[in-house]
């Protein structure tokens, strides 16, 4: 018997991880998110999103998420997604592999 199982679209988890009030999509259009997620909710976001991502280790995949965070508009422990991306590509931010 087959079985099917839904996993959100990142961005969606990301949206999610700010805990914005639910609203009404016919009604509302081009929202800006303008919250603050931590690294932490990143990561596991990538955790979930895993299996889906093409990218070789974890810290790949928290990258592609850190991408959506730009997309979506939010700021990750209050500075812009862009500069953690390029903290990890330097390595002063860790992402553990486990």
């Amino acid at each position: 018997q087959a079985t099917a199982s839904v996993v959100p679209s990142a961005s969606a988890m990301v949206i999610r991880a700010l805990k914005e009030p639910v609203r009404d999509r016919k009604k509302e259009k081009n929202i800006e998110h303008t919250g603050n997620i931590s690294l932490d909710d990143v990561i596991e976001t990538a955790r979930v999103l895993r299996e889906r991502s093409y990218a070789n280790k974890l810290a790949g995949s928290v990258k592609e998420i850190l991408g959506t965070c730009v997309s979506v508009g939010c700021t990750v422990d209050g500075e812009d997604p862009r500069d953690v991306q390029k903290a990890i590509d330097d390595g002063e931010v860790e992402i553990p592999e486990a």
